[in-house]
């Protein structure tokens, strides 16, 4: 492991200007939203056509931002739409053969739309940056004036509204401080957790397929959103019945400190029958043992996603699968409303709630797209529903796997968890049966 490259990489992070700096000038502080902006990296296993219509919803998202007065998120996402489309994307192997209406409807987006509002929006920001810099300066002088006076030691100074602000804007810096400390540490985090990785896979191919073992299937109630301990259920697979590779005392901790680790994701807003209303369009079908699968469409709605409709598309099914057909219809629909792609819901016949191999690899699809997608399972059979997420080391495993169908994952640390940044509320859930 090269320790020399993880502690350049702190370095540097620790170097970098922070946005919310208010003692940064204004250039320099929109200069750091334009690199979180410009962060953007894509799969080469992700087909062209799902990057354009995440697009589409991308640029939805930065409209509805700016309508907010949600400066910052609309400059990062208006930054992320041209730096994907413009810089990133065409570089795909199968972008000149990706033919999708998206496509256009993107590149209108990028001319007519992206490039001006990202120019208006930096302006915007660059005269609020200089306005609170400005008064931090003032504030800083004034502050600076009161400390050089003589004041008696047996009075207490009457904090005037100046020196409140100064006392506000300091414990404004630690948080800052402290925040950018906490993404360090992930960051090494994520570094050594990838490091660990790579050993093992190499560990494992030195060994033989022995090694590998199934992935971890716990289930999650709806009611007690947490991993149920005793509800374990697995595909089946030529290594079911053989034992884990044993953990090293590094890997754990590092999963240990992962679960711990609170990730920053905006709250999804599922309605509280959303279950029940689709169990019973999905009734035929499980009597049967076959699965049935839907798209969770909605809104973003002061910086939270609020799941408002329910969309049942053209589908295939089987005991252990579910394809969506004539996605057209659905986008086409998506477009005519508005409506954000938030995730998707499908059952398990005949087994508990968990993320299977196949439900891995879709999954990852949705939360590359958008981190907070959710994969609602429920299990008719079992009483059983749980609303899951990759975790860090399930989109790097899932992301670099390039197997089809059911097959075996690592066991730990954990691929997917149950979601925390989920709120079930008693609101209205429309739905639209498109089969």
């Amino acid at each position: 492991m090269d320790q020399r490259f993880s502690l350049n990489t702190l370095k540097k992070m620790a170097a970098e200007a922070d946005y919310t700096d208010v003692s940064l000038t204004a250039p320099e502080r929109v200069r750091a939203l334009a690199k979180m902006g410009a962060n953007v990296e894509i799969n080469e296993d992700v087909e062209p056509w799902r990057y354009f219509r995440s697009g589409v919803e991308m640029e939805r998202m930065a409209a509805i931002y700016l309508e907010e007065g949600s400066l910052e998120n609309a400059y990062v996402l208006y930054t992320k739409f041209i730096t994907l489309f413009v810089e990133k994307l065409p570089a795909h192997k199968d972008y000149q053969q990706c033919r999708v209406p998206e496509k256009q409807l993107v590149m209108q987006k990028l001319q007519e739309v992206a490039f001006s509002r990202k120019d208006e929006l930096r302006k915007r920001l660059e005269e609020k940056y200089s306005r609170e810099h400005a008064h931090f300066l003032q504030v800083q002088k004034q502050a600076e004036a009161e400390s050089g006076r003589d004041q008696p030691p047996q009075h207490l100074p009457v904090l005037d509204g100046d020196r409140r602000r100064v006392l506000l804007l300091e414990s404004e810096r630690q948080r800052v401080a402290a925040m950018r400390r906490m993404q360090i540490e992930s960051e090494q985090f994520r570094y050594f957790e990838e490091q660990l990785r790579r050993q093992e896979v190499d560990s494992r191919r030195g060994e033989g397929a022995e090694h590998k073992v199934p992935e971890v299937t716990d289930g999650s109630c709806w009611s007690r959103q947490s991993i149920s301990d005793g509800a374990r259920s697995q595909r089946a697979g030529p290594n079911r019945n053989r034992p884990p590779p044993p953990v090293t005392q590094s890997a754990a901790a590092l999963a240990a400190v992962h679960s711990e680790r609170a990730e920053l994701l905006r709250r999804m807003v599922i309605p509280k029958d959303l279950t029940s209303r689709f169990l019973l369009l999905a009734d035929s079908n499980s009597a049967h043992g076959n699965e049935t699968c839907g798209v969770l469409c909605g809104r973003l709605q002061r910086d939270q996603f609020v799941v408002t409709f329910l969309v049942i598309p053209k589908q295939s099914s089987g005991p252990d699968f579910c394809d969506m057909e004539n996605v057209e219809e659905l986008f086409s629909f998506q477009d005519q409303q508005n409506l954000l792609t938030l995730g998707w819901i499908h059952t398990h016949p005949t087994q508990t709630a968990f993320l299977s191999s196949v439900d891995l690899h879709t999954h990852a699809a949705y939360q590359l797209m958008l981190p907070e997608a959710v994969a609602i399972v429920c299990a008719p059979k079992h009483n059983d529903v749980g609303v899951f997420r990759l975790t860090c080391a399930g989109m790097s495993e899932v992301s670099s796997c390039r197997l089809k169908g059911f097959h075996p994952h690592s066991k730990e640390p954990p691929l997917f968890s149950v979601c925390e940044h989920v709120q079930v509320r008693d609101s209205t859930i429309n739905v639209l049966d498109l089969r």
